[in-house]
């Protein structure tokens, strides 16, 4: 299955979490604090991490920065594990590159569906699906490269922006319902809230900045991408 580093101050939580995930068949790494799961990450190229926000030795969003930041390890999958609950804690870890957020306390079979679901979009590409690169007005994406340009400046969307966006854009002029896209682009079917739609549309929409309005809002059922390109 996966390699996966449990970044966790709390001893019960990081035992629960090293059960559970080596019971579904992943290999599991604990690390008590920041430095450690930095250590562990590299030393055994994770796939993902779950990562506490508050730990001893630094924040978690620390550690999420340098790992994206850092070549070597910013395609690895980030699940930030947190006590806070609001908004703007969900933002920033979105901003960091964080691809998951889930507060504590957290349903372990959820938990488990979202960590099946983030590394499903992790995977790489089948080797038999051909690359296509797909042009609309200012936006241009190479679907095989996982690579965006807006007026020719190249992008740095995560994994699951890149799946969003790609999703809204082959569904050209159809209303997207935020259950639809948890579903399609997350890849679960727990009931989390949709208002994580919201936070990853409205921060690839800043990120697509021109573009940004490609991507329409249907108030009260969910999104839709421009069926074609403003003139201008």
């Amino acid at each position: 299955m996966a390699k996966i580093v449990v970044i966790e101050d709390e001893r019960d939580i990081r035992d629960v979490l090293d059960f559970n995930l080596r019971q579904a068949g992943h290999k599991v790494f604990p690390a008590p604090d920041g430095a450690e799961g930095l250590r562990l990450v590299r030393e055994k190229k994770a796939e993902l991490v779950l990562l506490d926000l508050m730990l001893p030795d630094m924040p978690g969003t620390e550690v999420c920065k340098q790992l994206k930041q850092d070549p070597n390890t910013r395609d690895v999958q980030v699940m930030m594990l947190t006590a806070k609950g609001e908004e703007i804690d969900r933002v920033i870890g979105f901003e960091l590159g964080a691809d998951d957020y889930v507060v504590k306390p957290f349903s372990v079979r959820e938990l488990l569906l979202r960590v099946q679901a983030i590394l499903r979009r992790g995977a790489p590409p089948s080797q038999e699906m051909p690359a296509a690169m797909l042009e609309f007005g200012e936006l241009r994406i190479d679907r095989g490269a996982h690579r965006v340009w807006v007026e020719g400046r190249e992008l740095e969307l995560t994994a699951l922006e890149f799946k969003l966006l790609v999703t809204l854009h082959d569904r050209k002029n159809r209303v997207q319902t935020r259950e639809a896209l948890l579903s399609d682009v997350w890849g679960i079917q727990a009931d989390i809230t949709t208002r994580t739609v919201d936070t990853h549309v409205k921060r690839l929409r800043e990120k697509l900045g021109v573009a940004g309005d490609y991507v329409e809002t249907v108030r009260g059922v969910g999104y839709r991408f421009a069926e074609s390109p403003p003139v201008s």
